[in-house]
């Protein structure tokens, strides 16, 4: 029987990909079990479900067997103007790279992306791992692709990008001007063309898409691969379908879809989430990182000064910094200031925590008489020099 478009199969897909018509399909993208050496296992926040997988392997061989025989399937499915992107981390990356090479040809070989993000852990020794692979291939040389532009970035001096460049005598690029001195303007620039290195961020625990299956990957991230190589109406299909993000993705899309995952729980996964897709936005993405800055320059410049941490998302607190007593939160106070508003918001912003201290970095001399009575009224440490902190911390 031979799969249909917007379906999901329960098996294991080296058996469910010969009910796929040879190339039928545009964009295969895999994200298979990643070599961990573990059991995958996660709950839902009420407890209610929970969702797990398997992915320990006999050998490092035979988990790149695994994948190979997989792969070979995968190609004969790809349409000639089709592409493939397979997802992995640091544990086998550099092993699959070389059957992929093997099997899809090094000459198809298209792009390394790293999937860059920000999560926090100190449970190992070493560098923390905030970023995943995906191995993009083509079938053939005549596969599809659609430029995606990003935005300049601040430091572009756009106003040099919009005139026309040409090569003088000497071989040099020079702006070209016409017959009355002035620069010639260039075609409309579109903005940067789309690189490997993917700045998306991990879902977090409340985003409204997170089904609490392990490994779930984001909308946003299928998004871009599909966006990419796809056109409305083609089909995408994943092998490891999981939870069926791509499979939303690519019904939010307009694209259809076939899915394949051995798991009973992550096939009717799927098939609940294709009923209502949801996809989370990210404010990140939308705004950027720099939209999270509260502090101006001259605050910043006053807690690198004394070696603190900045505090971007806290309206009373400007900067941590570590002293004999441990942390101490404090506010920057300029010149102008309202101190006393200024004592206000700090005493109100660290009143949860367990801080020992508290204080005000005053840049500006403030008179004897104001300074205890905020200490006093407010329990906080006014200080001008990291000298004088250190004074009054041991007293």
């Amino acid at each position: 029987m031979q799969a249909k478009p917007d379906s999901v199969i329960k098996g294991d897909c080296l058996e469910a990909l010969n009910t796929v018509a040879d190339e039928s399909i545009d964009l295969i993208y895999l994200d298979p079990p990643f070599f961990s050496q573990r059991e995958h296992i996660l709950a839902k926040r009420d407890g209610s479900e929970e969702f797990r997988f398997s992915d320990n392997w006999e050998s490092l061989n035979s988990y790149i067997q695994f994948l190979n025989v997989r792969i070979e399937l995968c190609k004969k499915k790809l349409k000639p103007t089709g592409s493939l992107f397979l997802h992995c981390d640091r544990s086998a990356g550099h092993y699959i790279k070389v059957m992929l090479d093997e099997v899809l040809g090094r000459e198809n070989f298209q792009s390394e992306i790293i999937w860059t993000y920000r999560r926090w852990s100190n449970s190992k020794k070493g560098l923390l791992s905030n970023h995943q692979t995906i191995f993009f291939y083509s079938k053939s040389a005549d596969f599809k692709f659609n430029q995606i532009f990003d935005a300049y970035s601040p430091s572009t001096n756009v106003d040099q990008i919009m005139q026309l460049r040409v090569r003088d005598f000497r071989n040099k690029t020079v702006y070209q001007k016409d017959n009355n001195g002035d620069s010639v303007l260039a075609a409309e620039k579109k903005g940067v063309p789309l690189g490997d290195v993917w700045d998306i961020p991990f879902l977090n625990p409340k985003a409204k898409e997170r089904v609490s299956y392990p490994t779930q990957k984001p909308i946003l991230l299928l998004d871009r691969i599909i966006s990419l190589v796809t056109h409305p109406g083609d089909i995408v299909l994943d092998p490891f379908c999981g939870s069926g993000t791509t499979l939303v993705a690519a019904k939010i899309m307009n694209r259809s879809y076939i899915g394949i995952d051995r798991s009973g729980d992550a096939v009717k996964l799927s098939l609940k989430r294709l009923q209502n897709p949801v996809k989370s936005s990210s404010k990140l993405l939308e705004k950027g990182r720099d939209s999270y800055r509260k502090n101006n320059s001259e605050i910043e410049s006053a807690v690198k000064e004394v070696g603190g941490v900045t505090v971007q998302r806290n309206k009373g607190i400007d900067g941590l910094l570590k002293t004999e007593v441990g942390m101490v939160p404090f506010k920057v106070v300029l010149s102008g200031d309202d101190i006393l508003n200024h004592a206000q918001l700090i005493s109100k912003s660290s009143s949860k925590n367990k801080f020992k201290k508290r204080a005000l970095f005053a840049r500006y001399k403030v008179k004897t008489g104001e300074v205890k009575k905020i200490e006093n009224e407010f329990n906080l440490i006014v200080f001008t020099t990291l000298s004088e902190l250190s004074e009054k911390l041991r007293i």
